[in-house]
């Protein structure tokens, strides 16, 4: 009986995916045409428009799936499994327009549904439709946003947009731009600290200076700072790292210290980097002792709130987590994180006007002829060290048009809500999982306890069997395709769970959910 059942599960199976493959079955006089039956290659635009109505019905679908919380959140295959269920190969000669189709929906069929309830893996979750809108739109225009010239309107919307958030900071004035992640964002600081202070080395590189730069960062900060010494010429070992607290915040008395030693030797610190929302337990270093610090020894404050910058928009939460913001030479915000922009979307602020220009500025007078129709003003290329630069600004701007300051402080409280009814039922399962630390943001932190471990006294032998069972639940998790919990390890505790709330969509339930998928899969490890 047994084989029969599965025999008759397969071929439903089977049926069931047919079915799904001819949902999206172009009409038979289009079914078989090449890219070269659409525009530009001709100016009949059926076929075009045949397409394009079958990939937007794919694409709404693939939204419907991600915000049903009875599909799964992935369907997990390993790498030499999956490239047999995929067709990946460059053909000599151009597919049919079906073919083309059927790829897309395979892409999608197992690409993770991150904008799914219960995808809580990564700092950026959720699909934030008006965001998504925009981003179909950016595609659309494909333009650059090196001048006014070819993207008038965008160039004025980063304006508006960018002066806006500096508001929020709690500037009047400055500058600001659009870069391709937060870590670039973070060198765009370093590069602006860097000429301001020793505005030589532009041109004449180590040879103004009269000794090491050093700059200064949290042992907990994103992996990025370090790696502006790297790419800039310091070296990592003139990155120093200063020690942080139980809670992951950066202990000021120890970077004085730090600063003074490294003075002693004939070092020049220049700059810290004061983190706002750590990645892996979303802790905020004390800005105004840090800032303190910074105006005594005349050194530039950046702070990377690339994670925790969204807090920025919520009255009840801003403080004391980000008093003193003010305060810094230089901020990064990365709204594709808490604010459920989609990916990419990071900026980085700057207190000083001008100074991006004067960092960056190369002058190409190909692109950037100061005789222009307008006001080259508007030209933001000369301000990057990129020269194509991604049209990151219209989704943003679109969904502050949508929510208004207002929307984005409700969500932000949302997601904070979120994260304290987590910690709230952990303490009430306290047999099952064990709370880390009362956290200052979204990321909740905590071990899972299966029922072998449940009678052991909670200390180092256990917390190593915990951290143990990690992996193994993630594993867990990820076969069944019903949930997605990151864990790591830090350099105080083996692994961990750490639970992140960025998404709108994800409510009590969809917590509730996480436990006990957690415990069903994990009860018996």
């Amino acid at each position: 009986m047994l084989p029969f059942i599965y025999t008759f599960y397969q071929k439903c199976k089977d049926l069931v995916e047919e079915m799904a493959a001819k949902k999206y079955q172009l009409d038979k006089q289009y079914a078989n045409l090449k890219y070269t039956d659409l525009y530009p290659h001709t100016q009949n635009g059926a076929a075009t428009e045949a397409v394009l109505r079958q990939l937007c019905q794919l694409l709404i679908d693939f939204v419907k799936e991600t915000n049903d919380r009875n599909c799964k959140v992935l369907e997990f295959h390993h790498p030499e499994e999956m490239k047999k269920l995929l067709d990946l190969s460059i053909p000599n000669e151009g597919l049919t327009l079906q073919n083309l189709i059927d790829d897309c929906s395979q892409t999608l069929k197992y690409q993770v549904r991150t904008g799914h309830p219960h995808f809580m893996n990564q700092l950026s979750c959720g699909l934030d439709l008006v965001s998504m809108a925009g981003e179909w739109l950016t595609a659309t225009a494909n333009t650059n946003m090196f001048t006014y010239e070819i993207a008038p309107v965008f160039i004025l919307m980063e304006s508006v947009v960018l002066s806006k958030m500096r508001e929020v900071i709690g500037w009047r004035g400055g500058d600001s731009i659009l870069a391709p992640g937060g870590s670039i964002s973070n060198l765009y600081a370093f590069l602006a600290a860097r000429h301001h202070m020793f505005p030589q080395y532009k041109e004449k590189g180590q040879s103004c200076l009269s000794g090491q730069l050093v700059m200064f960062t949290s042992d907990q900060c994103h992996y990025s700072v370090k790696s502006c010494a790297a790419v800039c010429g310091l070296g990592t070992d003139n990155c120093v790292e200063v020690p942080s607290d139980e809670r992951g915040r950066m202990i000021p008395r120890e970077l004085e210290r730090l600063i003074v030693e490294r003075k002693s030797k004939g070092q020049i610190p220049f700059f810290v980097n004061c983190t706002s929302g750590t990645t892996v337990l979303g802790a905020f270093d004390p800005i105004n002792d840090i800032a303190d610090i910074c105006e005594k020894y005349k050194l530039w404050l950046h702070i990377d709130a690339a994670w925790g910058g969204g807090l920025l928009l919520s009255k009840k939460h801003r403080h004391p987590r980000l008093s003193g913001v003010e305060r810094a030479d230089s901020v990064t915000w990365n709204p594709h994180k808490l604010m459920g922009t989609l990916f990419q979307c990071s900026t980085v602020h700057f207190k000083i006007d001008g100074l991006l220009l004067s960092c960056n500025q190369m002058s190409a007078d190909y692109l950037f002829m100061q005789d222009k129709l307008y006001d080259v003003q508007y030209d933001t290329g000369d301000k990057v060290i990129q020269c194509g630069r991604h049209n990151d600004i219209f989704k943003l701007w679109l969904q502050f048009r949508a929510k208004g300051l207002i929307g984005f402080e409700k969500h932000m409280d949302h997601l904070m809500e979120m994260a304290e009814y987590l910690v709230e039922r952990i303490k009430q399962t306290s047999d099952k999982f064990y709370l880390i630390l009362e956290p200052e943001l979204v990321n909740v932190c905590f071990w899972y306890i299966p029922k072998r471990l449940r009678n052991m006294p909670h200390g180092p032998q256990r917390i190593q069997e915990l951290g143990k069972v990690c992996p193994i639940l993630k594993g867990k998790m990820m076969e069944a395709g019903t949930l997605m919990v990151g864990y790591q390890p830090d350099d105080k505790r083996p692994n961990f769970f750490r639970s992140i709330y960025s998404s709108a969509a994800v409510n009590k339930g969809d917590v509730d959910f996480m436990m006990s998928e957690m415990d069903r899969l994990g009860q018996d490890l």
